[in-house]
């Protein structure tokens, strides 16, 4: 029986993407992809969400890049461009389910604890939950099984009786290997479909 419902944000209820503010820099849909591949890359980013400060990150990569310093210094001057919006079809299913009273509803994120407050701000939906745990803030990060088990100990939840979504699979396997049940988010008719599987009323 599920009493709990675990959430990634970023790609499941929030449209983040370095790809909407970078398509307003470069003309070349090629230099843009090299960029957001070579550069200021997913690896580096998640530094970021595991706790590395804006301005160290900026520096590591100008000192590397120095000849791209002024788009590197966009990443963060400009980041709010990156969100899109909230995805619409999983925040229904979050209200929903926050709405039916019959789970607790927490969020495990990897997001910088610099950037995070621009979100909270942001999205209402945020306030829907129960508690939140942002990778930034404990200087640790999905996939770490301690990052799981920080939430789980922090709110005395079940693994058990407990469900992950997260978009990321490799994400999705660790909270398995931890004994959570979880769910690879793809698309929220997916993940409604999901849902029901596991007897969840959406």
């Amino acid at each position: 029986m599920i009493t709990t419902i675990i959430f990634d944000l970023g790609a499941v209820l929030i449209d983040w993407n370095p790809h909407y503010l970078y398509e307003r820099i470069f003309e070349r849909e090629e230099e843009r992809h090299h960029f957001l591949e070579t550069i200021c890359t997913p690896a580096w980013n998640e530094e970021q969400d595991g706790g590395r400060t804006l301005q160290d990150a900026t520096q590591v990569l100008i000192a590397q890049f120095p000849e791209h310093e002024e788009n590197i210094r966009v990443y963060y001057d400009r980041w709010p461009e990156m969100l899109r919006g909230e995805i619409p079809g999983t925040v229904a299913l979050l209200k929903t389910m926050k709405e039916s009273g019959n789970y607790k509803i927490y969020a495990l994120t990897n997001w910088s604890s610099e950037t995070f407050p621009i979100a909270l701000e942001r999205f209402e939906f945020l306030s829907w939950f129960d508690g939140i745990v942002v990778s930034g803030a404990e200087k640790d990060r999905k996939p770490f099984a301690s990052f799981y088990q920080t939430l789980l100990n922090r709110y005395a939840v079940n693994p058990e009786e407990a469900l992950f979504i997260d978009d990321n699979l490799r994400n999705v396997k660790a909270a398995e290997e931890l004994g959570i049940h979880a769910i690879h988010f793809i698309n929220s008719e997916q993940l409604k479909q999901q849902l029901i599987e596991y007897g969840i009323a959406v």
